[in-house]
């Protein structure tokens, strides 16, 4: 079931306020038939957002690819030029994994890859000049969350930064203070790197522990550099963590660091690889809760960005059971629709992915029953104790990491680690 909280008559307005960002070059950005990051995944998610009826009445955007001086906002010449002929056969020596990233097992050379690099990138970019014109308030571009990608390397699964290239062209177009939060398994290394010495960007990555994850990166004490101390936080849980200590995580930290900020524009990255069925990482979230996190970060932009908020995909590896769900109800939060988790799926898509991959056992519901309840963070030895030992012991370490990124970066933004207020 879709609702939209409104009245029919404004309905129009709101769909003309919200803008769903889409091409089917995005599909493009395939790597290898083996590789985990298959683009069916996209390609499921709008065939289900279709088939539900979300799209209805939207004018869905077709971006245009990304020039090469908005890429080079964030990227290096060189680097550019590598991924332009990485497709060319044989391969020069000097384009494979050192010195480009390019080649390796993560970053398989495809043809064109560049053209499908930057058609993401022009994605985004063109979700966040819909919102610096004012012809939207929130954009979604579920092709996006490239954000591994590094200056002068692809990394990670990803050839070219879209989300730092965006960032890097609103700072130039009406914008001095932007929020970024990361709620993808991995940490978000290189949107992090591009902007640790800014002290107009705020990044936020909620994340598997580095010690048990790649990049290896992301660890309390990342806080930024300068000027711009204080404005990386990173909250690192540990594997196991599922949805309720997961969000009194994320309510603990980021409400009160974005307050403290107060950012003109939050983008959010939302890989859902954070789910406890994706087979590259070991957190333990279900599709009910990181729809609870899309529509947290929401309430954020509407709270203290004038509902400002710019939403791309990411990493999420589950391509049938999970990312086309997660991705629905992100597409739907960005619309001001609201599919009940109880909804059945839609036959049509049912058929078809069963066409895709007739072994898999295909969700019924948009939902997974979850209780997504959550005992909110209320200051150091708050957490009551059950004495239901293994929700102790994990009441215990998500607080633990909350305190040590509460103290590493609260006081730098003028807020007291230590109270709950703040």
């Amino acid at each position: 079931m879709i609702s939209v909280a409104s009245s029919p008559e404004s309905e129009l307005v709101q769909n003309l306020n919200n803008a769903v960002v889409w091409s089917p070059e995005y599909l493009s950005y395939s790597w290898s038939p083996e590789h985990p990051m298959n683009p069916a995944r996209l390609d499921l998610t709008m065939v289900l957002a279709r088939e539900i009826g979300l799209l209805e009445g939207v004018e869905v955007i077709e971006p245009d690819p990304a020039g090469e001086n908005d890429l080079l906002r964030i990227h290096t010449a060189a680097y550019v030029e590598a991924v332009k002929h990485a497709g060319e056969s044989p391969v020069p020596s000097s384009m494979i994994d050192p010195p480009y990233g390019l080649g390796s097992a993560d970053n398989p050379i495809f043809p064109r890859m560049h053209e499908a690099g930057s058609i993401i990138v022009g994605g985004t970019l063109r979700a966040a000049q819909e919102i610096a014109s004012g012809r939207t308030r929130r954009a979604v571009s579920i092709g996006g969350g490239m954000h591994h990608a590094m200056s002068n390397s692809a990394s990670g699964f990803c050839v070219y930064n879209d989300v730092a290239v965006a960032i890097s062209w609103l700072l130039e177009n009406g914008f001095d203070r932007i929020a970024y939060i990361d709620v993808d398994v991995h940490h978000g290394d290189g949107v992090q790197h591009a902007f640790e010495s800014d002290p107009r960007v705020l990044t936020i990555s909620i994340h598997q522990h580095p010690a048990t994850l790649w990049p290896s990166t992301g660890y309390p004490h990342e806080v930024g550099y300068g000027a711009a101390q204080g404005t990386a936080l990173n909250l690192a849980v540990l594997p196991g963590t599922a949805d309720a200590m997961w969000l009194r995580g994320f309510h603990a930290v980021v409400p009160g660091a974005i307050a403290a900020f107060e950012p003109q524009l939050i983008i959010s990255q939302c890989g859902v690889d954070t789910h406890r069925e994706d087979p590259l990482a070991d957190l333990a979230l279900t599709v009910d809760g990181q729809r609870a996190a899309f529509l947290a970060m929401r309430d954020l932009a509407d709270t203290y960005t004038d509902g400002r908020w710019l939403a791309v995909g990411g990493g999420g590896y589950g391509l049938l059971r999970v990312v086309p769900r997660s991705w629905t109800h992100l597409i739907a939060a960005t619309l001001d629709r609201t599919i009940d988790p109880g909804t059945a799926i839609p036959q049509g898509w049912r058929d078809y992915a069963h066409r895709l991959a007739p072994k898999v056992q295909l969700p019924d519901t948009m939902g997974e029953g979850a209780d997504i309840s959550f005992q909110r963070w209320d200051g150091p030895g708050g957490g009551r104790e059950t004495g239901v030992a293994q929700h102790d012991r994990e009441l215990s370490r998500i607080d633990q990491a909350i305190l040590a990124t509460r103290r590493a970066t609260f006081p730098l933004l003028g807020l007291d680690p230590d109270d709950a207020r703040d």
